[in-house]
């Protein structure tokens, strides 16, 4: 490839142009590969049995009926998992911060959580058992057989029930069921601002419960392989998942291998593994078996860990003029009937983290309490308590422009962060680098039409409707430091191959992540791919999540560059026959520095596969693999202003103008950032207006279905 190719590679695919995603096509006609696609000869299905009661004693389990049933080839119960030495699922904040370190002022309590349930049952939902059969149609009559005794207990379904003196305890070997215990910032520095405050302000936030409901449906094959466990499945990142079922399962990691195709969406719900993937590789290797399973949508709905369900109070103090001078916030979160992963971080640490947004708060006390109930456990969903901390903060300053009577605008003004004051270092730590927040809150003012308001809520009181509009700014912390791989290797068919331990679930990391090998080698867009689906083949890396991945892979993907680039400078040295230091290289070509005599990186890559004669110390190949670490997070903010209208006889409320204004910084693709907005706001949107996930007073899902659930639909929605 020559220098003008590489020139218009790089204008045309490199870092800013707004490309669609390379999966799109391949997708659409059908050709991706999920769970759901797999068959493998041989290959038996698996049904779980799944409680039908929130809380009660398991006092045994019928199955003769079930075992003689056709097709049936074996059940596998709580007990085969105990006798073989299966161990419980990973607790809290595993893999999450390294082991044995629990953050400052975090408190869990972390309770045995097995794949199958042995002796009482907490949730309606929990696996008891998984029958296994020739036929998934036969698997499912036999999982109807088999008749659980269970002795009914008073359920917990919410937070404020789990932690009323004298509740009944869904975990025995605990004190209490308070699962997280969560204390952070200056309280004796936030006691003072009070005490000097002109003004209170004091609110509740109420963050309703919601079912992720991912595209496509959990499932897994199940393969024991030579003394090793084998599970394909859709993940958000397959070393995670080895991690996490290795310990489960007893064996050094090594010992498991997971295979991951196409991910039909996630939202932070595959991030750590569940306990059917356990179970599912178990049984494969006690029934000697390639083993399938797939939840129903409804298992989904009852089984995918849920989100949100948190509620807040806060108090904000200001001075007479409006300036804040500190805040204190209070939860108290539902974490579900087991300790998943994740629970401490959505109602705890990351409230602290993100509370203080884009404003000059004075000190912050966040206090916490989050609680086990007879209810799906809790999960991280889009964000896990980034949006849940900036609605906190945001709806006490709309309060205390209400109560002070200082415009709302005004009110956000006086107590921004400006842009001379950056670098600024947060109350709680963060240290923001860059942002200018006045000039998006102004920029996203003139978008939407502030001033033009209230002629349009005069047209809707004629018609006999109400018309609001709201603001939001917000700031959130992403991206924690962590190490990911860039492997990057030139294939003999021309093609060149990344391969990297985040995982794509529909963000286009094919095309983002080679955007940024087209910027920094100047090789050809088409001919680049990515493989992130097998733990054999992946170092390091911790998956996606966290909106982690381009700026770890990122990272990763820019400094092997370098490495190919000084491996090149080397080759490029006896190729042309110069000296290594004259060697230069831009726009994908190694040149003599002040001449025209260069080569080409992907003409080098030919002559290295033709078998070139090199000397001793030069490098024989381009390939190269490489861990990197990010050391910093990234604080992306923006100002989001939404316009409803309200029927007041009928209540229905319609979303009329939607305004986004957002700094992210560099866009290594625009089209794929306009995308995840419009993704994300969709999802906020539907959890103000629609989504709730509810149960009743005896523990059962009632939203188990679409039909009770509500999600919303294009038409719901206007443009953004």
């Amino acid at each position: 490839m020559d220098q003008d190719t590489s020139q218009i590679e790089l204008q045309k695919f490199g870092i800013g142009q707004p490309l669609s995603r390379k999966e799109d096509a391949r997708l659409l006609q059908g050709q991706g590969r999920y769970t759901g696609d797999i068959f493998r000869t041989g290959m038996a299905f698996g049904v779980f049995v799944r409680s039908q009661i929130a809380h009660g004693m398991l006092r045994g389990i019928e199955l003769a009926a079930a075992r003689a049933m056709p097709g049936v080839i074996g059940i596998i119960t709580g007990e085969d998992l105990a006798a073989a030495g299966v161990g419980s699922m990973p607790p809290m904040l595993f893999g999450l911060v390294p082991p044995g370190f629990t953050p400052p002022g975090l408190t869990l309590q972390n309770c045995a959580h097995q794949p199958l349930a042995r002796g009482k049952v907490r949730f309606v939902g929990e696996p008891i058992a998984l029958v296994v059969a020739e036929t998934e149609a036969q698997a499912r009559d036999a999982a109807e057989a088999v008749m659980p005794d269970i002795e009914p207990l008073p359920p917990l379904v919410n937070a404020a029930a789990a932690a009323a003196p004298g509740a009944p305890l869904i975990h025995e070997s605990a004190t209490a069921n308070l699962a997280v215990s969560y204390r952070a910032g200056d309280a004796a520095a936030v006691e003072a601002a009070f005490a000097g405050a002109a003004h209170i302000v004091r609110t509740r936030n109420h963050q309703n419960r919601m079912c992720i409901n991912a595209m496509e449906p959990r499932g897994a094959v199940g393969i024991f392989d030579s003394e090793r466990y084998i599970i394909d499945v859709g993940c958000q990142g397959v070393l995670r998942q080895r991690r996490h079922m290795a310990l489960v399962l007893g064996v050094e990691p090594e010992k498991v291998r997971v295979l991951s195709g196409n991910t039909g969406g996630s939202f932070g719900l595959r991030a750590f593994a569940f306990a059917e993937n356990v179970a599912v590789m178990f049984a494969a290797r006690a029934l000697t078996r390639d083993i399938k399973w797939t939840n129903t949508r409804s298992e989904g709905m009852l089984t995918d860990t849920h989100a949100k369900d948190m509620d807040f109070e806060a108090e904000l103090a200001l001075d007479k003029d409006g300036i804040m001078l500190g805040l204190r916030v209070r939860g108290r979160g539902n974490v579900g009937a087991y300790p998943s992963p994740a629970a401490a971080v959505p109602p705890a640490m990351n409230i602290m983290k993100n509370v203080p947004s884009v404003y000059r708060t004075g000190p912050v006390r966040v206090e916490c309490d989050a609680y086990f109930t007879n209810t799906m456990a809790l999960g991280p969903y889009r964000g896990a308590g980034r949006p849940e901390a900036n609605s906190i903060i945001e709806q006490a300053i709309t309060e205390a422009a209400r109560q002070t009577g200082i415009d709302a605008i005004e009110l956000r003004r006086r107590n921004l962060i400006q842009p001379e004051q950056i670098p600024w270092r947060a109350v709680n730590g963060n240290l923001y680098d860059s942002g200018d927040f006045p000039a998006l809150l102004d920029h996203a003012l003139i978008e939407a039409d502030w001033q033009g308001f209230a002629t349009r809520r005069g047209a809707s009181l004629r018609t006999g409707k109400l018309r609001g509009i709201g603001i939001g700014q917000y700031l959130e912390s992403t991206g924690a430091p962590s190490n990911e791989m860039a492997g990057i290797r030139f294939d003999d068919d021309g093609g060149i191959t990344i391969t990297g331990g985040t995982h794509d679930h529909g963000q286009g990391h094919a095309s983002a992540f080679a955007q940024v090998l087209v910027s920094r080698l100047g090789v050809p867009f088409e001919r680049i791919r990515i493989f992130q689906g097998d733990s054999d083949l992946i170092v390091s890396g911790d998956g996606t999540g966290g909106s982690r991945s381009m700026m770890a892979a990122g990272i990763a993907i820019s400094q092997a560059s370098d490495i190919i680039i000084d491996k090149g400078r080397k080759i490029a040295s006896h190729l042309l026959e110069a000296a290594e230091a004259d060697i230069e290289f831009a726009s994908g070509r190694f040149a003599i520095a002040g001449t025209d005599r260069g080569i080409g990186i992907m003409e080098m890559v030919d002559k290295l596969r033709s078998g070139v004669r090199l000397p001793d110390g030069v490098p024989s190949t381009l390939d190269t693999t490489h861990v990197s670490g990010t050391e910093q997070p990234a604080y992306p903010n923006g100002v989001h202003i939404a316009e409803v209208e309200i029927d007041p006889e009928t209540g229905v409320t319609k979303l009329l103008r939607y305004t986004a204004v957002n700094d992210f910084g560099v866009l290594i693709n625009p089209k794929l950032v306009e995308g995840q907005v419009h993704g994300g706001s969709m999802q906020g949107i539907s959890q103000a207006l629609m989504e709730s996930c509810d149960y009743d007073e005896n523990g059962q899902l009632i939203t188990g279905s679409f039909l009770d659930y509500t999600m919303p639909r294009a038409d719901d929605l206007p443009s953004f």
